[in-house]
């Protein structure tokens, strides 16, 4: 189980990143216009400079939804390879079961 602290300050990030996601994109968007001018480029940058880092969504890291890991991490699935391991020996996940050949 990962510390909860670091799960908890992931989820901040989350939301974060989610309340910024138009902000961002609305600048971003600005500064790569070709017909804005040099002016509204500076300001476009200075008000994404002053977004919270934490915003950005890189910044978020992908953890299982069980025991929060943060490595490896089956996106399709949301868990980590043990707890995706554990519950298709399971048989908790429809539709997946183990390869042999």
């Amino acid at each position: 189980m990962a510390k909860t602290s670091s799960v908890v300050r992931n989820e901040k990030r989350k939301k974060l990143a989610a309340k910024w996601n138009e902000e961002r994109k609305r600048l971003k968007a600005i500064i790569s216009d070709l017909q804005a001018g040099p002016v509204d480029k500076e300001q476009a940058m200075r008000k994404l400079q002053a977004i919270p880092r934490n915003a950005s969504p890189t910044r978020v890291r992908n953890r299982c939804q069980l025991s929060g890991r943060p490595r490896g991490f089956v996106r399709r699935f949301g868990l980590s390879r043990i707890a995706f391991r554990d519950m298709a020996l399971e048989g908790k996940i429809p539709g997946v079961r183990k390869a042999s050949w």
